[in-house]
């Protein structure tokens, strides 16, 4: 299948004013028919368009997602190809409330590149993640104000063991925890509590389910993606590795060969449309049916 450069020269000579999208759904149909089951494409191009708000996950990506599952013969399943920096955590918990509702469970998520923080707890709502040697996840702990909720709590219980040990340190100390607001504690217990609560809830309803010790199998991923202490910040990329270690259900992408150039060839189509256009997230299905948000203007 074509790689990065030849996906390129196949967009250049397409002959076509549209010939970005003509290529990427080209590929993206060729993708769903070896699967044999309905393939929605959830990108987003923060790479290419470093900053831009809408490129995050967000509540208005569910019309995307209702557009492009409408008239879906949904007893097929979905493949849902990530590729998010995450975003809103109640965005992703209706996001994952909806799909789950659609396709009663049946989804599997591929990650061609990256599927970080909200987009890694997309992906733990399916029955299998499939990832090859160039796939990341991330962890799932929450951040306010772009610092981790857990590195937050952290430096309070740091404050008090330091100044009960030394009260004369309390100046300095007071200093420090002066830029955080009187109720900033109980929101990060309350955050790390919730991204934790949703991921549980779907690890053992849907990867985990009928399994007999899918509570013991959900709480040790949990342990794993929602913590700040061994993944030390929020960006950590978990290969497809670490990912096994954390105890999800993996699918090995090198195990079908073609499947993986199907996936990675699709991947390129849509680096190359967020490279060469004004493309900042497109949802969009096998048969065409996309809602493209384009930057500085309406979806």
């Amino acid at each position: 299948m074509p790689n990065w450069n030849e996906v390129l020269t196949e967009i250049q000579n397409c002959g076509r004013t549209n010939a970005l999208d003509f290529v990427r759904r080209h590929h993206l149909k060729e993708f769903s028919d070896y699967r044999g089951r309905n393939t929605i494409a959830y990108y987003s191009g923060w790479l290419q368009k470093s900053g831009n708000a809408k490129s995050s996950i967000n509540d208005d990506d569910k019309n995307g997602l209702m557009a492009t599952i409408h008239k879906m013969d949904r007893k097929l399943g979905l493949d849902l190809i990530l590729h998010t920096p995450g975003g809103d955590i109640a965005a992703t918990e209706s996001i994952i409330d909806y799909l789950q509702r659609m396709f009663d469970g049946n989804i599997h998520a591929f990650i061609p590149q990256l599927a970080m923080s909200a987009g890694t707890m997309i992906a733990c709502s399916t029955k299998c993640i499939f990832m090859g040697k160039e796939s990341s996840i991330g962890p799932i702990d929450p951040q306010f104000g772009g610092i981790p909720c857990h590195s937050i709590l952290k430096e309070f219980e740091d404050a008090i063991t330091a100044i009960k040990k030394d009260p004369a340190s309390l100046p300095a100390w007071q200093s420090i925890l002066s830029k955080y607001h009187p109720t900033l504690l109980g929101e990060c217990k309350k955050a790390i509590d919730l991204s934790s609560e949703i991921v549980l809830k779907q690890l053992e309803s849907v990867m985990f389910a009928g399994d007999k010790n899918s509570k013991k199998k959900a709480k040790n991923v949990i342990n794993k993606l929602n913590e700040h202490e061994s993944t030390k910040i929020h960006a950590r990329h978990l290969s497809i590795d670490d990912a096994k270690q954390c105890g999800l259900k993996i699918c090995d992408l090198e195990k079908d060969s073609k499947l993986q150039d199907l996936l990675l060839t699709v991947h390129h189509c849509y680096m190359h449309t967020f490279a060469n256009s004004a493309a900042v997230k497109i949802v969009e299905n096998q048969n065409g049916i996309a809602v493209v948000t384009m930057s500085g203007v309406q979806p």
